[in-house]
């Protein structure tokens, strides 16, 4: 059985993995990178102190911390030494022969499970179990898919480590964030439904004679613009 899935994994991998055109190798590995979603991690912290205040704001930061260092750590500390699965890319693999890789990146040694997609899936997780608002969400999961997928595009990463690392990442996102909501629920309800208010509003546009429309962004989109502007700013860089 574990040979049946091993091979199934490392067939997806290759067809995945042998995708590659060099405007995409330039995407996926400026969206990989950690430094450059810092805008973003900002923008989140600021939706958080916004909507809940400085110190419920705070809690919900200290519990994503805290969901990313256990995820983290239990990824890399503790499963990938008990497991020692080679990446694909590790030249001790006989598979990394057929791998694509780019710019010669292979990665570390051991590669299950992924720790670049149980981190975004431990964000992603408890900002959707705390953010009730679809389009904040569907990027925010979007987001997680996308960068788990440059770790498998880039060669450093069976399918199988991503979607353990997911799994596990989105377990520890689920407990910390059930941990936090034991911290003053009344003022996260309360807040969280004026969560909807703009923080610009714009000029009033007049429609029709009859019909005036007054666009307002709220701090949530604003969140999700940085995201796309982010993404946006990835692809002009790969098109140049």
């Amino acid at each position: 059985m574990i040979d049946l899935l091993n091979s199934l994994d490392s067939q997806i991998y290759l067809f995945f993995n042998g995708m590659h055109t060099p405007l995409l190798d330039t995407f996926m590995s400026l969206f990989t990178g950690r430094f450059i979603w810092i805008p973003l991690y900002v923008t989140l912290a600021a939706m958080l102190v916004r909507t809940f205040g400085v110190k419920l704001g705070g809690v919900y930061l200290l519990g994503i911390g805290m969901a990313i260092l256990l995820t983290d750590q239990t990824c890399a500390t503790v499963l990938r030494p008990i497991f020692e699965r080679l990446r694909p890319s590790h030249p001790d693999n006989p598979l990394s022969e057929f791998a694509t890789l780019v710019n010669g990146y292979r990665g570390g040694t051991y590669g299950f499970p992924s720790c670049h997609s149980a981190n975004s899936f431990a964000l992603a997780t408890f900002i959707c179990c705390l953010i009730r608002r679809p389009r904040i969400r569907a990027f925010i999961l979007v987001w997680a898919l996308l960068n788990s997928y440059t770790r498998l595009y880039l060669g450093v990463h069976y399918p199988g480590d991503l979607l353990a690392g997911g799994l596990i990442g989105a377990f520890f996102g689920y407990v910390c964030y059930r941990v936090t909501t034991h911290y003053n629920p009344r003022k996260r309800d309360e807040s969280l439904a004026g969560m909807g208010r703009p923080v610009v509003t714009l000029p009033e546009l007049h429609l029709t004679s009859d019909i005036t429309y007054r666009p307002a962004i709220t701090i949530g989109d604003l969140t999700i613009s940085v995201g796309v502007v982010t993404m946006l700013g990835i692809a002009a860089a790969s098109v140049i």
